[in-house]
């Protein structure tokens, strides 16, 4: 998950690019990257894996001039891109996964166009955008174009001397917000940039709508289709507290979750409810409100200096965050039943390892593991999350208790089945707690409160979204995957 941010205004954007774009810090661990358009284009990215963007931006700010420009926090690619093409030159930052990105590199080289950036050995996704918008007549006719081809998601703002075109996916997987004040305006994927920046929401761009802001004001080139399939993780994890989607607000539908999690335990007493720092949290808050037991703090996240351990691309990087992050409290631990609410439960190591075992070290005597989402299934197909099944814990627990790998996994994904509940044991046992309990698809979609056609389940049910036909192919890639390991 990347975040991008854009800002045109009737005066100098740099201080309002800045800090808008720093409020995606949450969703990006690798890259950073602004650029803006004043006399000329000036452009800068950043590897931001062991530093905090406004540190490693906060000169460049002071050097960059102009009244437009696009920000983004990547979670792999370099970006933002620039390039000089026959519709002009642009800069480009995307938010998104291309499934088919390979494919379709192979095709544009078959045709003798060439590629000049590379991330860790693989083509850049955003330059692969920039290369297909082009082939279009207008840049509108080329994102319509680049939309047609891919296969996943795609979300961008670009940049040139029109404004800024926004275009979000057409299945509207992430969302693009646009506010204004009374000297600005500017487009989100987060709308938690907005409040300290002084801007008010003006609208939730629909799914394929592309919109230009520039001195003028708002314009619509291209109406949404209303097709909707907006990512539920948003809710559950990724996104900030303080951000609405579609009108939702994250934290509330986090104390909607943590409610719904404590109405089905009326079987256990407990002393604490605690939240795995930070997107534990919220569920926690409701869960505590719902059982009327005390929340507390047993495990306390150390902020600086340590983000999400669930982006970094390595499995070592990802478990040194979740290892020196969290920091125990004995005396609120020892002789407690805790309940630990959880944004998700993915690999299980992180759990297992880093939170339930320092719980156990200072002397808890029972801890509950409480999952705000069912178990993961499938990798998902339209955002970087998870790298591939074998990854998941719940397809650990599959092979084990099949003793092969297993393609229809249709009663394990269905809560009211036997092999439901071997699966939850069989977890629950690997992760050594005390009791372990999902919450449900319906409960989580309940706690949102949007129609469920409007959401994208398949990371647990693998079932595509209406009118994507590339989900279904990715999905065929998912069980290729499961079938060659």
């Amino acid at each position: 998950m990347s975040g991008i941010f854009g800002v045109v205004s009737k005066g100098d954007c740099m201080k309002d690019l800045f800090y808008g774009t720093d409020y995606h810090s949450h969703l990006g661990t690798e890259y950073g990257g602004m650029a803006v358009l004043g006399e000329k284009f000036s452009r800068q990215i950043h590897n931001i894996s062991h530093t905090q963007f406004k540190s490693k931006f906060y000169e460049d700010s002071k050097h960059m001039p102009g009244n437009k420009g696009i920000g983004v926090i990547s979670a792999l690619d370099e970006q933002p891109i620039y390039l000089n093409s026959k519709l002009g030159p642009f800069c480009i930052v995307i938010n998104g996964h291309i499934e088919n990105v390979d494919e379709l590199a192979g095709k544009l080289l078959k045709r003798g166009i060439s590629f000049s950036e590379v991330t860790k050995g693989l083509v850049n996704q955003t330059e692969l955008v920039a290369k297909l918008i082009v082939e279009g007549r207008d840049f509108i006719d080329g994102i319509e174009k680049m939309f047609d081809a891919i296969e996943g998601s795609c979300s961008l703002l670009l940049l040139n001397k029109d404004g800024i075109y926004a275009a979000r996916d057409r299945f509207g997987y992430t969302p693009l917000v646009i506010g204004s004040k009374q000297d600005a305006w500017a487009v989100t994927s987060e709308t938690a940039a907005f409040p300290n920046n002084g801007y008010k929401i003006v609208k939730d761009m629909k799914p394929g709508e592309v919109v230009l802001i520039n001195e003028k004001g708002m314009a619509t080139k291209k109406a949404g289709d209303g097709v909707s399939q907006i990512c539920t993780f948003l809710w559950i994890y990724t996104g900030f507290p303080a951000s609405t989607y579609e009108g939702v607000n994250t934290e509330i539908v986090r104390e909607r979750s943590g409610r719904l999690l404590a109405k089905h335990d009326k079987d256990i007493e407990v002393d604490v409810v605690s939240g795995v720092p930070d997107s534990g949290v919220g569920h926690a808050i409701g869960y505590a409100m719902e059982s009327k037991k005390p929340y507390r703090r047993p495990l306390v996240k150390y902020t600086p200096g340590y983000g999400r351990s669930y982006t970094p691309p390595s499995q070592e990087t990802r478990d040194l965050i979740a290892k020196m992050k969290l920091v125990p409290v004995k005396e609120v631990i020892e002789g407690n039943r805790i309940v630990v609410c959880e944004d998700s439960i993915v690999r299980g190591t992180q759990l297992k390892n880093f939170t339930v075992k320092k719980l156990w070290e200072a002397g808890a005597k029972e801890v509950h593991a409480r999952p705000a989402c069912p178990p993961l299934m499938f990798p998902c197909i339209f955002n970087l999350s998870t790298r591939s099944i074998n990854e998941l814990v719940a397809r650990r627990a599959i092979r084990s208790i099949e003793g092969r790998d297993a393609e229809d996994v249709s009663e394990y994904i269905d809560h009211k089945t036997p092999k439901y509940k071997k699966m939850i044991d069989w977890i629950a046992k690997d992760l050594e707690v005390t009791t372990l309990r999902y919450q449900t698809v319906d409960d989580m979609v309940s706690a949102i409160g949007l129609p469920k056609e409007r959401l994208c389940l398949y990371c647990w049910t693998g079932q595509c979204p209406k009118a994507q036909g590339s989900c279904c192919s990715g999905k065929v890639q998912a069980e290729k995957q499961l079938s060659n390991k």
